[in-house]
């Protein structure tokens, strides 16, 4: 089940990158965030409930994190709240991201799940970026950056888990994406200075377009 929130994470991510680079409407987006936050909340419910060892219940407890996420950005779209609260919320989320990374490579010997975990934790940072202490010339980056990590770390993992072969992904593999997103990230900041005050919502007056 929690494999089914992560292929639907990919779907949120899509569109709150297509949110940060101005290309859909914060209200519709915002809708969407509610729907994906509250499958992301009722999942971990479901689970911790379930869970029959204090492991299961760790495991379980990171998704909150992503579902928390949505519903602070579906409410604030819809009712078009400042970001400044989601982005300092995001920073929080960031730390405990790094920890659960950590856990899952030191503790659980699984590094592959553990860099997807980094890899969230460095979204979030750059959502705190953004939203929090304005550096909006990152608004761009950020978004092909949540475009990015869409599919990289939520949508095709989802897949390739549904598929039961998740065993055959290598951190090989994971290095390659994250390189990937690090060249793409970097070259859209440096050649985007002042991006559009209308393409985010690091501005009081527009809307939060954020995710993880």
């Amino acid at each position: 089940m929690s494999t089914v929130g992560l292929l639907f994470v990919g779907a949120v991510l899509f569109v709150n990158g297509l949110l940060f680079l101005g290309k859909v409407d914060p209200k519709s987006a915002g809708v969407f965030n509610l729907f994906v936050g509250g499958l992301q909340t009722a999942i971990p419910f479901w689970l911790i409930s379930h869970a029959e060892t204090p492991d299961e219940i760790l495991g379980a407890a990171g998704i909150f994190l992503f579902g928390f996420t949505y519903l602070y950005v579906g409410i604030g779209n819809l009712k078009g709240y400042a970001a400044d609260g989601l982005g300092w919320y995001s920073l929080w989320v960031a730390v405990v991201a790094a920890g659960f990374g950590v856990t899952n490579i030191v503790r659980f010997d699984d590094t592959t799940t553990g860099l997807l975990w980094l890899q969230w934790t460095g979204l979030w940072t750059v959502f705190w970026l953004v939203l929090a202490l304005g550096v909006t010339r990152l608004t761009a980056a950020a978004g092909w950056l949540t475009l990015i990590q869409a599919f990289t770390t939520c949508t095709v993992p989802g897949f390739v888990i549904l598929l039961g072969e998740w065993d055959r992904v290598t951190p090989g593999h994971v290095y390659a994406t994250i390189a990937a997103s690090v060249v793409v990230f970097a070259a859209v900041a440096l050649r985007t200075p002042t991006p559009e005050p209308a393409v985010s919502a690091p501005a009081p007056d527009v809307r939060v377009p954020v995710s993880a």
